[in-house]
Formats: C-alpha cells, structure tokens, sequence
C-alpha cells in the first residue's frame, strides 16, 4: 500500500515540476509525471531492499527528495534539449532564408 502512495507522490512532484519550470511546450504533458512515479518507486524498492523499514522517516524523505531533484533535473535537461533540437532542425530547413523544396 506504501508503494502506491509513493507512486502517487512521485506523480504530484512530477506534475510540480512540468508545470513550475520552464520549457513544458517541449514535451508531452504525460512525460514529467511518468519520470516522478517511475523514479519514486525505483528509489523506495532499492531502498526497501537495503532494509529500511516502510515506516522508518528516512525512507520517505530519501525517495520523495531524490524524486524531486530527479523530476527537475529531467524537466530542465528535456527542455534545453528538445529546444536545441527544434533549432537545428528549423536552420536545416530554412536554408538561406527559403524554405527547402521537395524534388
């Protein structure tokens, strides 16, 4: 039952940082929260792994802390990526002003 409210926590913060951070027009509205819940149950599986207990602070502190930095680093990194993309792609076609022609 904890790892389906850590999940949804995952999704919360990923919702957080798709819609407090810049360049959300450059991915999918889905993306962010998918990387929230899929790190928030990675990181409390591991954990729970290593032997911390579901009810022991430190596990919800580590994997709801290591989820946010995730999710804004990813958000960030996507962002500045896809916008360079779309960048070059529009100098490959405009080519000296004119927009490339099929043949």
């Amino acid at each position: 039952m904890e790892l389906l409210f850590i999940a949804l926590g995952g999704a919360v913060l990923g919702l957080a940082a798709r819609y407090s951070l810049p360049g959300r027009q450059t991915h999918g509205a889905i993306l962010m929260p998918a990387i929230g819940t899929m790190v928030a149950s990675v990181v409390w599986v591991t954990l729970t792994w290593f032997g911390l207990a579901w009810n022991d602070g430190w596990i919800w502190w580590v994997t709801l802390g290591a989820t946010a930095l995730v999710s804004v680093a990813a958000d960030l990194y996507l962002g500045r990526t896809r916008a360079a993309g779309d960048e070059r792609m529009l100098h490959v076609l405009m080519r000296d002003g004119h927009p490339t022609r099929a043949a």
